[in-house]
């Protein structure tokens, strides 16, 4: 079994510890940046979601056009859009990528950012109709016939999606720690995925996960987030870690934007920030710090150490079944072609190995 990896673009320089600046939409930089990955060796991209930023499709699309092999995950949430139309949308940019596209189905953790675009749902009922979204969602991604359906939250008369997707099955990927979520994801996740926890926590969701799939007579894989801060030496890459904690602290308070608000009715926040309030280091090189700044409102939890302690501490979440992880970095661009460099191949490498002692044990 090999390992995944994941990056994540955006559409416009900016960070924790570096002021947006420029043109909202920058399009030299969408392309710049998933350019940046393809050639450090990344696996696929994620194109994330918010309520108040440019538009996933296009953002993916674009990106798609500059790049050649990279595969891409966009998010998507459920409720702004149809699930028919949403088919078809995908479906077609999966075409327009080669072949190349998974979505990452949210759900939404925060009331006030869903009522942005209008959504008035409590959590329960976002997670229902996630539930029906995703059935009625591969029905038409599937079905040769035009089907009928009439549901808690969808109805449709002779629903039908001439266009397919190019590849056999659209990946979908799923999250969230919450009972809820973890129904969904047992009954339609391709790839549940995990914000960066201990490993102890890690292993109880995997296994949680895994076994309710099971019941439902599935197999599952999983993804991990993770933010790396590489040093040449550990202690190099600590001072690092300080340095990025040190102004991401000034430039949070200076401006008032979080990069993601917090969540309080997200389970997977809630498990985050309890780890990050228990102490701001667990287990090898995991650090916490921007993960209590931010108060467990997204992936925000750091590996730091040289990359061979790094790798090794994938490693460690590897051997507990979870063969991707995405990696983004504090300095987004500079830190993909970073991971490129070494972090990417000595990983894969201690992977390989790994599973070339297994076979002739």
């Amino acid at each position: 079994m090999s390992i995944q990896f994941l990056g994540m673009i955006g559409h416009r320089l900016a960070s924790e510890i570096i002021p947006a600046s420029g043109t909202l939409f920058d399009k030299n930089y969408i392309a710049n940046f998933a350019r940046a990955h393809e050639e450090a060796g990344f696996d696929r991209i994620l194109v994330g979601y918010w309520s108040d930023q440019p538009d996933g499709f296009l953002v993916t699309a674009h990106a798609a056009a500059h790049t050649s092999r990279i595969k891409f995950l966009l998010a998507h949430r459920p409720g702004f859009v149809s699930p028919t139309l949403a088919a078809r949308k995908l479906a077609s940019l999966d075409h327009l990528t080669d072949g190349r596209l998974a979505v990452h189905i949210i759900s939404g953790g925060s009331d006030s950012e869903q009522r942005r675009d209008g959504d008035f749902l409590n959590k329960a009922e976002r997670y229902a109709r996630t539930d029906e979204f995703l059935s009625v969602l591969n029905k038409s991604l599937t079905s040769a016939q035009p089907y009928d359906h009439q549901g808690d939250f969808y109805r449709a008369e002779q629903a039908f999606s001439a266009i397919k997707p190019l590849q056999s099955k659209l990946p979908i990927y799923f999250g969230g720690s919450s009972p809820e979520a973890i129904d969904v994801a047992a009954r339609h996740a391709d790839v549940f995925a995990l914000w960066g926890e201990p490993l102890q926590g890690a292993a109880e969701t995997v296994q949680t996960v895994r076994a309710a799939a099971a019941k439902k007579g599935r197999d599952i894989k999983f993804n991990i987030s993770f933010r790396p801060i590489i040093g040449n030496t550990e202690k190099e890459a600590w001072e690092r870690a300080a340095h990025i904690y040190e102004t991401a602290q000034k430039q949070l308070a200076e401006s008032g934007y979080t990069f993601g608000l917090p969540k309080p009715q997200s389970v997977g926040a809630q498990r985050l920030l309890a780890a990050a309030n228990e102490s701001d280091r667990h287990d090898k090189v995991l650090w916490t710090g921007v993960a209590k700044l931010v108060s467990g409102g997204y992936n925000s939890t750091a590996l730091v150490g040289t990359a061979d302690q790094v790798s090794d501490a994938l490693l460690d979440y590897y051997n507990l079944g979870i063969d991707s992880v995405l990696i983004r970095g504090f300095d987004p661009l500079n830190d993909a072609v970073e991971y490129g460099r070494e972090l990417l191949p000595l990983t894969r490498e201690k992977v390989a190995a790994q599973t070339r002692g297994k076979r002739s044990a």
